[in-house]
């Protein structure tokens, strides 16, 4: 009969297999790119087999975006914990700002933060990656949109504004996603700062008057 240990100890393994597929999946991927890179390499380098990798990975895409999915749930799980005082919006903007401190504890458990943030990039840069991005996001916003509605006490589909609310914080975090992409600092740091900055102008731009004169 298996122990306890043992068990642990198998567990253990295949993390860190995963783990060693996914360094050199998005290695590979972020320096000679995406669609040039091939399972078989991915297994060369992660010094297994490409039948592993497959037994940890559908291909190459879920490899792309497993971190990405880790992120999601933390901040979908996040949005949830939030205060039930805080307005809509409010609720969003510190699950997004403070998520990102324990999140990056998360992330570095399976690969460093660095190379988290130049898959990013890899996203956003590659077409069919980038249109999984919107899809996945789309997605993102609608369970998020329904977490809102039964923190309000509302049906999402009888009452607009959770689903507004929503898509106005997922366009905001499109138009960080964009020019911290483009930008020269790709740290944690330059995004949340950006991404705090662009949330702030959120009540400003839809509801002040922007000329001066």
């Amino acid at each position: 009969m298996e122990t306890a240990s043992r068990r642990g100890l198998r567990e253990r393994k295949k993390q860190r297999t995963r783990d060693a597929l996914l360094r050199a999946a998005l290695e590979l991927f972020t320096t000679k790119g995406y669609e040039a890179t091939t399972v078989d390499e991915i297994a060369e380098a992660a010094d297994v087999s490409q039948r592993t990798f497959f037994r940890y990975f559908a291909g190459k895409e879920d490899a792309v975006f497993f971190v990405q999915s880790l992120a999601e749930s933390h901040f979908v799980e996040a949005v949830r914990a939030r205060p039930a005082h805080e307005a809509p919006l409010e609720a969003l903007r510190q699950a997004i700002l403070e998520g990102w401190d324990s999140i990056g504890e998360a992330v570095e458990e399976i690969i460093p933060t660095e190379l988290h943030l130049r898959a990013y990039r890899l996203i956003e840069s590659t077409p069919a990656l980038f249109a999984t991005h919107l899809r996945r996001s789309a997605e993102l916003e609608e369970d998020i949109a329904r977490i809102i509605a039964d923190r309000e006490g509302l049906d999402v589909d009888a009452d607009p504004r959770p689903r507004v609310a929503v898509a106005v914080f997922g366009g905001v975090m499109r138009v960080t996603e964009r020019l911290w992409c483009a930008g020269q600092d790709i740290t944690v740091e330059a995004l949340r700062e950006l991404t705090a900055w662009h949330l702030d102008a959120v009540g400003p731009a839809l509801a002040e008057k922007w000329r001066t004169n």
